[in-house]
């Protein structure tokens, strides 16, 4: 088998293992993103450093997605403003938990924190600061991987905990060490990275998921239409009027 093949392959494997293992979780965690929705709540995304910050994008001002959602797109974490910077600022205590101060995150609120390691300082604050606040948590996060890394390692946060405890709903993106799926002879460390395909299968499902309960309850959610498409920007200026001043980003 030719390589770009087996890497194909190798990544619909991890994408079927989300749909044949995680249905359960992603119908639980729809539920309370259907609730917060039918509540006339902002669903609250972050992607909490690096590639996994795409994940909160993918469903934010997207085509076929949900209205109502406000992405913590944060430019320290955002590789466009420096990928090292980025990293610094991802394994900095506390910063997690202003960004949920400026974005007004509160109690009932829903907050999606996707990240395939789940255990940098950034990531671990959301979890606990949402906690606090009496916050619905869903994690997006490889268990293997935070399970697997010991103690100490230097991206943890200092408590040492991993975002699979934390959160009230985890769905398993089943991202492996490393993230990078082929090994090549003669290539000293792998390559073909996978986490940013399962977090967006993951978000879709769920996003899908949470659109069909909305329906089922009678209720026509607010789904964006491609600003590139016949009518797109007609219709979605209903929504921007309704979310513009609501949602930071928009």
């Amino acid at each position: 088998m030719d390589l770009l093949t087996q890497y194909t392959l190798e990544a619909q494997g991890l994408m079927n293992r989300i749909l044949a293992e995680e249905l359960e979780p992603i119908k639980e965690a729809a539920q309370l993103v259907a609730n917060t929705i039918e509540q006339d709540r902002l669903l609250h995304v972050i992607g909490t450093g690096g590639h996994s910050v795409i994940g909160a994008e993918e469903v934010f001002y997207r085509s076929g997605g949900l209205v109502p959602v406000n992405a913590i797109l944060d430019e320290g974490l955002l590789l466009a403003h420096g990928a090292i910077r980025s990293t610094l600022i991802e394994r900095t205590p506390g910063y997690g938990t202003a960004l949920l101060d400026y974005h007004k995150v509160s109690q009932d609120d829903v907050l999606i924190i996707v990240n395939a390691y789940g255990i940098n300082a950034c990531t671990i604050d959301c979890a606990l600061s949402a906690r606090k606040r009496g916050c619905h948590t869903i994690g997006i996060t490889s268990v293997s991987l935070q399970k697997a890394l010991p103690e100490g390692h230097p991206s943890r946060h200092p408590s040492q905990k991993n975002l699979c405890d934390l959160v009230d709903v985890v769905i398993d993106t089943k991202v492996p060490m490393g993230d990078a799926l082929m090994s090549i002879p003669g290539v000293s460390q792998n390559a073909g990275a996978c986490s940013t395909y399962l977090n967006a299968l993951t978000m879709n499902l769920l996003s899908l998921e949470t659109i069909r309960l909305l329906a089922e309850r009678g209720i026509d959610p607010p789904i964006w239409q491609s600003a590139n498409s016949p009518g797109g920007d007609a219709a979605n200026q209903k929504h921007i009027a309704t979310y513009r001043e609501r949602v930071k980003k928009l």
